[in-house]
């Protein structure tokens, strides 16, 4: 990747940390510089995407472990969804959580404490139908910008190399939806944009 990509992204990720705090629409953790965002409206997003077609029919939802996607796995689990999530930086590479292992404690599997209290890590997982990845910014042609480390893209390579094409969903902000995402040859690019307010599909 050029350096001047990466200087462009690590700039609208700086400009995207400063909008949401300035504009009152991040949440906690704060501040949200180095993170992938929590916002106000995430429980929102998170149950427009349990009403796509995507999401109702998967029996296995492969979700990242971040702080606005944590309502998106409290959601799978109550749904009698098997969840995978990725382990925080892959370190205990995925954490297998089973719903009826957590009958009545579906918020708390699904906080990364709960996941790995409840769930089991391991690389043998079966093939999630949705992937739902976290986002510092995307725009419309499905351009996705993590906080820079790389796992996101990883995490979506992988499980198509393995498996074949998974459509992969990112619930923003609004604000997190852009013009333009500078872009590299290893980015991975999302189909299923949803925010608190609507859902748009990129046209690959």
């Amino acid at each position: 990747m050029g350096s001047s990509v990466k200087a462009q992204k690590q700039q609208l990720r700086e400009y995207i940390w400063a909008l949401m705090e300035s504009s009152g629409v991040a949440k906690f953790p704060l501040p949200c510089k180095g993170r992938i965002p929590n916002f106000i409206g995430a429980e929102a997003a998170a149950d427009k995407l349990r009403q796509l077609p995507e999401w109702k029919e998967a029996k296995v939802v492969f979700v990242c472990p971040d702080s606005p996607q944590q309502k998106v796995r409290e959601n799978a689990l109550l749904d009698d969804k098997i969840l995978v999530m990725a382990s925080p930086r892959l370190k205990h590479g995925f954490i297998l959580v089973l719903p009826h292992h957590v009958k009545g404690k579906e918020r708390l599997a699904s906080t990364i404490r709960g996941a790995f209290k409840f769930g089991t890590p391991t690389i043998n997982i079966p093939k999630p139908e949705i992937i739902v990845e976290g986002s510092v910014a995307v725009d419309l042609q499905g351009r996705r910008l993590g906080k820079g480390h790389g796992y996101g893209d990883f995490e979506i390579l992988f499980l198509r190399r393995r498996f074949g094409y998974i459509p992969v969903a990112t619930t923003v902000h609004d604000l997190q939806v852009v013009e333009n995402v500078p872009s590299g040859k290893t980015d991975q690019n999302v189909s299923i944009i949803v925010t608190p307010t609507r859902v748009i599909r990129v046209k690959h």
